[in-house]
């Protein structure tokens, strides 16, 4: 059998990830595995006809304008610059994922499990190091040239090489990749990699290497990439719209991680800079989809006539899924925010219960964790299982670890609770910060300032209430709106004081956690840890959580971290809402029942011609 090992021209950096002179594959288990999860429990047989949370026979056509809920890697809900969604640089529009195919899919009425997609199956090692992944011979790009194992070596490659951050910093123990022929794939683990990284690699874009080789993958572009997956590029215009549409004759069409799902012809995303610019595109039907996520939108604003003549519906829909950390994260690289007494002394000045009464209308439940809405979230004191894993780091983690499990303060509600301003006062003198009459100087002898950084104008609203508590305490603060490439820029190079940031993680951690919390992520400019956390105690539980060899580990690992890191006041926790509020023009059909860790409702809902046609909403 012939090896062609992968090679990336002109990338220095490349040539050294390929310093092996060829996988020398050890000793391979029996069985041919068609999914994969961190665990080894999967739902779904060999041969298994399609997902259940699908409708089988979905009507195929039409469209669907919508406003993504979520986004990853330089994706950009505000604008967008480039096309190129893998990459630090520039702005992508979200939902770019949709045009590549990936080795295997998530299942998502499962915690992890994966199955193939472009990957028939795949054989493990016994030691587990190394995964050949077995293509179906029948995958192919959109100008119907074969998609190859040597694309597949290639594109992991690069994304190690040159790829997001999010992306290179997590394929650290991927040390290599060899195409055996056009069908087979190798890739190469260093021993260290963690349960989750081989599942991280199976859901990764992978690009051809013939148009890669005449276009510089390091460089943002307007022109739609060559891809393989259920759509394409289709009509846009920058910063303002662009779709989606459906590739006609996609190679899998009928493979059970397909069927049922991508039913709409077009996918369409609209820009907007303003929320209210958003909602009233939906209003006139330009925006035919939207999960609400702003909560006086959705109590005070939903009464226009296509509301009450029955044409738009509003449902909401349990969220299982972990809630994440939202919040307002603290720069901790700057002195004024290393001291964890200052980060909890400005989370006393802010009135969630008020801000909930008067601005949220009571729809929103304050985050406490940084898994909340899960039971990986620490409460109460520490179980054995976590004292076990905390006392190695008792006097290097703050006391209140072992205690009862920290938690935002409970105001009066009345937006000016002078019993928690006075401790958040306390705190800050106990810190070295002193009054010179309205003016609170640091230990530096200067005016203690904040800047809250953002590209939504919706916050104000909420951070002006805290600023004016701030404010109360001798602090200077302001909110700074910026334009979203300034934003973003400054987010990738940490040029804030504090920022907004939802910090997601799934029903099992995997890798991404280190880019969340870890150390190594803390310098690496564009990656998700915001507030500089570099802590030796949050590095050991990472890995002890994703090196967990069962759930329950992984769990109580999950909840010792969480104690750890809501020891450090790293942010002022937000709020989180346990449903989807989903508002929408009534032409669509959907599955009775959604999968219980997602909605995806632009690859699993489908239009409805008979109700299209009632609200005069033909495609």
């Amino acid at each position: 059998m012939v090896s062609r090992r992968t090679v990336l021209k002109g990338a220095g950096a490349a040539a050294a990830l390929y310093g092996v002179p060829g996988l020398m594959l050890p000793a391979f288990a029996a069985d041919r595995r068609h999914g994969l999860s961190v665990f080894g429990d999967l739902k779904y047989p060999p041969g298994f006809s399609h997902f259940a949370y699908v409708n089988p026979d979905a009507p195929k056509g039409g469209r669907i304008n919508f406003r993504p809920p979520s986004w990853a890697y330089n994706q950009n809900v505000l604008t967008y610059n480039t096309f190129n969604s893998y990459i630090l640089k520039g702005d992508a529009p979200p939902r770019m994922g949709l045009c590549f195919d990936t080795l295997m899919v998530r299942a998502l009425d499962e915690p992890d499990a994966m199955y193939g997609l472009l990957a028939e199956s795949v054989e493990i090692s016994e030691d587990g190091n190394t995964y050949v992944f077995n293509l179906r011979p029948e995958a192919k790009f959109h100008d119907d040239s074969k998609l190859t194992a040597e694309d597949v070596a290639f594109s992991l490659m690069l994304l190690k090489a040159d790829g997001h951050p999010q992306i290179s910093q997590t394929l650290q123990e991927m040390v290599d990749t060899e195409a055996r022929d056009d069908t087979r794939v190798a890739v190469q683990f260093s021993g260290k990699q963690t349960r989750q990284l081989p599942l991280f690699v199976a859901e990764l874009p992978i690009f051809s290497k013939r148009y890669y080789t005449d276009y510089d993958f390091k460089q943002s572009t307007l022109t739609p990439p060559l891809s393989s997956g259920p759509y394409k590029v289709g009509d846009h215009a920058v910063g303002r719209y662009v779709e989606y549409e459906k590739v006609k004759d996609y190679w899998a069409t009928n493979l059970p991680v397909v069927v049922g799902r991508y039913n709409f012809d077009v996918v369409r995303i609209d820009f907007f800079r303003e929320r209210q610019a958003a909602f009233e595109a939906f209003k006139k039907g330009t925006v035919t989809f939207q999960e609400e996520f702003t909560s006086k939108i959705w109590a005070t604003s939903y009464d226009f006539p296509a509301v009450e003549e029955g044409k738009v519906v509003r449902e909401e829909i349990r969220d299982n899924r972990p809630a994440g950390a939202q919040g307002w994260y603290f720069n901790t690289r700057r002195d004024k925010f290393k001291d964890p007494r200052v980060r909890k002394a400005i989370g006393y000045a802010f009135d969630f219960e008020w801000t909930n009464q008067v601005l949220f209308y009571g729809l929103y439940t304050r985050s406490a964790s940084y898994f909340e809405n899960s039971e990986m979230k620490a409460e109460g004191r520490p179980s054995a299982g976590e004292l076990a894993l905390l006392e190695p780091f008792r006097g290097q983690v703050p006391a209140d670890v072992f205690e009862e499990a920290p938690a935002p303060p409970v105001s009066d509600g009345s937006g000016f609770d002078r019993k928690l301003l006075r401790e958040a006062a306390r705190l800050l003198s106990e810190a070295g910060f002193k009054r010179d009459g309205s003016v609170l100087n640091g230990p530096d002898g200067k005016p203690f300032t904040i800047e809250f950084l953002n590209n939504t104008p919706s916050f104000k609203r909420i951070v002006l209430p805290f600023t004016k508590n701030l404010e109360r305490l001798g602090i200077e603060a302001t909110f700074r709106l910026v334009d979203p490439a300034q934003y973003q820029s400054r987010l990738n190079t940490f040029d804030f004081d504090v920022t907004t940031q939802r910090v997601p993680t799934g029903a099992t951690l995997s890798d991404a956690i280190r880019q969340l919390w870890g150390s190594k992520a803390a310098s690496v400019p564009g990656s998700r840890n915001l507030a500089g956390i570099a802590d030796p105690a949050v590095d050991a539980l990472i890995e002890k959580a994703i090196g967990a060899e069962t759930r329950e580990q992984m769990t109580i690992a999950a909840r010792a971290l969480d104690r750890v890191l809501r020891a450090g006041y790293y942010a002022v926790p937000h709020w989180y809402n346990p449903n989807h509020l989903l508002a929408y023009w009534d032409m669509f059909g959907h599955p009775e029942k959604p999968p219980f860790y997602d909605l995806p409702v632009e690859t699993t809902w489908w239009v409805d011609t008979e109700k299209a046609k009632k609200i005069g909403k033909e495609s």
